[in-house]
């Protein structure tokens, strides 16, 4: 009975794995627009530098367009000729479109943050996707 019993509970905690994430992919539709950028520092080494880049990025969280924002720090993954985490800081934004991408790029909090925080940065590289 009690090896049924765990046969049972195992395979219902990972039914309701696939379906948390099934569900996560399924919130996500075709057409949304995925906005990452990657941010390289003036001064690198400067913990102060990144830490006020990321409370300027955590700002364009209120911009009413920005469905989900994601901020994050290089990994310390593989080194591999096809990995770049020559980055300092990234983020990640849904959009629920292009309009609402539009939107977010001329909204006062985001000009407000170029304005405050790109001294900070010497190259910024933006790379946008349509899910499909």
């Amino acid at each position: 009975m009690t090896l049924t019993r765990r046969k049972f509970i195992t395979a219902s905690a990972a039914s309701l794995a696939s379906a948390s994430v099934l569900g996560a992919d399924m919130s996500i539709q075709n057409g949304k627009l995925i906005h990452n950028v990657y941010f390289w520092l003036k001064n690198p080494e400067s913990n102060k530098d990144q830490q006020a880049l990321i409370t300027g990025l955590r700002t364009l969280q209120q911009i009413p367009s920005v469905k989900t924002l994601h901020i994050g720090l290089p990994a310390n993954t593989e080194k591999r000729n096809v990995v770049d985490n020559s980055f300092s800081v990234s983020e990640t934004m849904y959009f629920d479109d292009v309009k609402g991408q539009n939107e977010y790029q001329a909204h006062p909090i985001h000009k407000a943050f170029v304005e405050k925080y790109a001294s900070l940065w010497e190259k910024v590289v933006v790379h946008d996707s349509i899910l499909i």
